[in-house]
């Protein structure tokens, strides 16, 4: 009787056995018939991320160049910065401290102070509208004189004492503008080469002894040079004409003490005019 009891009980762990491994494997198989994330929602993903990565880096890029203090390619020439010239005297004067400040980190506030230009010695000409070429540069020079440069090419009867001179950043350029400027130019006044390019310093200095000049064009070193032989008189300069250079290249230049001490004067002044 007893046997006959224990093989119903037996079948039925038997069954019960088999029912859990069904259960079992049908569970896997449903995980595995689950659809996984297709490759187009992961790379949905990463495109957003990176799309949201890449704005950021725009950011600062689509900001004007003038507010990131980089002149704008409308405004930069042949290599020349014209954006410059359409600064009033005050953020010029800001912009030049700007420039001493970044070259000069080692100096104090006092000694900064020193090679600072001041706003006076700026002549505003924004208002000048046309491009600033060089083919320009007679009409800027005229619209920026006495008498809208009536007897411009007048020089002096003293030797070597120009009324005008234009300062670019190299002897190449400064040789452009002497030919640009040749429409001033008269036999007893020619345009005064102040630049080293294929002349000499004493070459520079014979000329400068003998011949009456109106307008020099040169380059900073060199007019440096000419102005401490002598040979360039400063008696009777009414502007310094600034060609679209680096104003960390011309302080040097600007804050000589010659110029410094006639910086808005009522008399004898010198003005700077940027092109």
């Amino acid at each position: 009787m007893s046997g006959e009891t224990a093989t119903p009980s037996g079948l039925a762990a038997k069954v019960d056995k088999k029912r859990k491994r069904h259960a079992e494997e049908s569970s896997k198989e449903t995980k595995a018939a689950a659809p996984k994330p297709t490759g187009d929602v992961s790379e949905g993903h990463q495109k957003k991320k990176k799309r949201k990565n890449g704005n950021k880096k725009t950011e600062d890029t689509d900001k004007p160049k003038m507010i990131r203090g980089e002149p704008l390619e409308k405004d930069r020439k042949g290599g020349m910065d014209e954006s410059i010239g359409k600064m009033d005297g005050r953020l010029l004067a800001d912009h030049f401290a700007q420039k001493a400040k970044r070259h000069n980190k080692e100096l104090t506030a006092v000694e900064l102070s020193d090679i600072s230009v001041p706003d006076s010695a700026f002549l505003d000409t924004s208002s000048f509208d046309a491009a600033r070429t060089l083919e320009k540069l007679p009409d800027f020079l005229k619209a920026f004189s006495p008498n809208k440069g009536v007897d411009f090419e007048k020089a002096s009867q003293h030797k070597g004492t120009p009324h005008t001179i234009v300062v670019s950043p190299a002897g190449l350029r400064a040789a452009d503008v002497v030919r640009s400027l040749r429409t001033f130019q008269t036999k007893e006044s020619p345009i005064g080469k102040l630049f080293a390019k294929h002349i000499k310093l004493e070459e520079a200095k014979q000329f400068l002894d003998r011949a009456r000049v109106a307008i020099g064009a040169g380059t900073p070193a060199r007019i440096s040079d000419l102005i401490d032989s002598g040979s360039l008189k400063l008696d009777e300069l009414e502007r310094i004409v600034i060609d679209g250079s680096d104003p960390s290249t011309l302080l040097k230049l600007l804050t000589r003490s010659e110029f410094r001490e006639r910086y808005g004067a009522k008399q004898k002044g010198i003005k700077i005019l940027v092109f």
